[in-house]
């Protein structure tokens, strides 16, 4: 599987998808919601964050081209909103890449399993690349 570009938006996932479904004549995608996850007492969520998308696809021409809106307090910058995402069947694999990758780099989310994936992480390598991780067929 290849490498799937990631992108991020200040709260307007749901317009860009819409204008990228309509400029390439695709079907309306699966909308995933920061709502939508099982709460959490250690980390609540706040209220305006549940319709925000916390992760959709588009396949264009044959790639996949993920999105997300920014999570209300973490840093956002026009222009560096994007990561890649490592998505394979491989554990293993998803394990050695992270654990290269964060060396000399900054750990976002630790590997662990999450409503998504059985195996999910989130490192910015020491080049300033922000990678994800997910095991395919985990969700």
């Amino acid at each position: 599987m290849p490498l799937n570009p990631y992108l991020v938006f200040n709260g307007n996932t749901r317009e860009v998808v819409q204008f990228y479904v309509e400029v390439f004549g695709l079907e309306q995608p699966n909308i995933m919601t920061f709502g939508s996850m099982p709460d959490n007492p250690e980390y609540p969520r706040p209220p305006e964050v549940d319709d925000l998308v916390m992760h959709t696809y588009l396949n264009i021409a044959g790639s996949s081209l993920m999105f997300s809106d920014n999570y209300p307090g973490m840093p956002f910058q026009q222009g560096n909103n994007f990561s890649l995402a490592y998505v394979v069947k491989d554990e293993d694999a998803i394990r050695h890449a992270y654990h290269k990758l964060k060396e000399g780099g900054k750990v976002e989310m630790e590997l662990q399993a999450t409503p998504w994936s059985g195996c999910y992480g989130s490192l910015i390598d020491k080049y300033g690349i922000h990678w994800q991780f997910s095991l395919e067929g985990e969700s």
